[in-house]
């Protein structure tokens, strides 16, 4: 027996200025009803995705998208069907948002929205809207402490709202010394501090959660943190981030995109090979390897969620 194919749906996560997205209620007495969802809809036939989501858009709220980009492709398989969501970030739009076929809208800032209240398909589209574009991984080893807090701080008054420490170097005292007094910074600046490793010392200190290395990511059974906490991992092939999906992680690295000069004998994915393992992926993944802020646009294209990044991120010497 042949399968049915996946419903194609274009949906958007509409952006208001402030922070919030749109979200509308889905009717009773539908497929997943009364859950909340993101406005969109099925493609027609010949339909892109961005044409989809126009027409739906206009149809269902009375807008016209004027700036968006993609934001996650998401599959999932509900048992009596399968859905292809093509999700774009909606930053821009002309006309007033109504719900124009008697549905109830409302404005929500991702970080209040409870997965619980959404359809299935739709809960990995909040975790990608509570992820920063950028992420910044740090280095070289902190040799000098007042040095690499201070790059830290610059880093940070840039604009970076999350931030892995890598440290592997340094003993457990003193990346537990140095991991407390980063996370002061990051707080002053409504950064989230990403531990590698080490659960024991995020389950006693205020940070967002940790990062799993690619070793540490294949002997892995479970979630090693509860939902609360974020927990990512650094993958290099599709088996790393099925097994990411499969553990309920937030998010993932995938790397090399480009050569780097601290793996120049690593063979690059390149950005085709990238697209090619983010699409099946059921996590936002960002782009690693030789990346910087100019190819946030690359990512985005081959259906990443940002870029990560030691060198093109970390701030050279300098007064902070």
């Amino acid at each position: 027996m042949i399968a049915n194919p996946p419903i194609h749906v274009a949906a958007g996560a509409i952006e208001d200025g402030c922070g919030r997205i749109l979200i509308a209620r889905r009717p009773d007495g539908v497929h997943q009803g009364g859950l909340w969802e993101f406005p969109g809809g099925k493609l027609e036939p010949g339909e892109t995705p961005e044409q989809g989501l126009a027409r739906e858009l206009a149809e269902e709220l009375g807008i016209r998208v004027t700036a968006s980009r993609p934001l996650i492709r998401v599959r999932h398989d509900y048992g009596d069907k399968q859905v292809l969501l093509d999700v774009h970030r909606v930053s821009a739009y002309q006309g007033r948002v109504r719900g124009r076929e008697g549905q109830p809208i409302d404005w929500v800032r991702p970080d209040d929205m409870a997965a619980a209240r959404f359809p299935a398909a739709d809960r990995p589209i909040i975790g990608a809207l509570r992820l920063p574009e950028v992420y910044l991984i740090t280095g070289p080893e902190p040799t000098d402490a007042a040095d690499f807090l201070g790059r830290l701080e610059r880093a940070l008054d840039s604009g970076i709202a999350l931030v892995q420490l890598r440290a592997h170097a340094l003993s457990d005292p003193d990346y537990a010394r140095l991991a407390e007094r980063a996370e002061v910074l990051c707080a002053r600046f409504g950064a989230k501090l990403i531990l590698s490793g080490r659960p024991d010392l995020v389950a006693r200190l205020p940070v967002a959660g940790m990062h799993l290395r690619c070793a540490a990511l294949r002997s892995t059974s479970t979630r090693p943190l509860p939902h609360d906490r974020l927990v990512g991992a650094s993958c290099h092939n599709s088996d790393d981030l099925v097994l990411a999906g499969r553990l309920g992680l937030d998010y993932a690295l995938l790397s090399p995109v480009r050569r780097t000069l601290s793996h120049p004998d690593v063979r690059p994915l390149g950005w085709r090979q990238f697209r090619v393992l983010v699409e099946p992926a059921s996590v936002p993944v960002y782009a690693l390897g030789g990346v910087g802020r100019q190819d946030l646009d690359s990512s985005f294209r081959h259906g990443g969620q940002g870029i990560a990044a030691i060198r093109g991120l970390w701030p050279g010497p300098g007064h902070s």
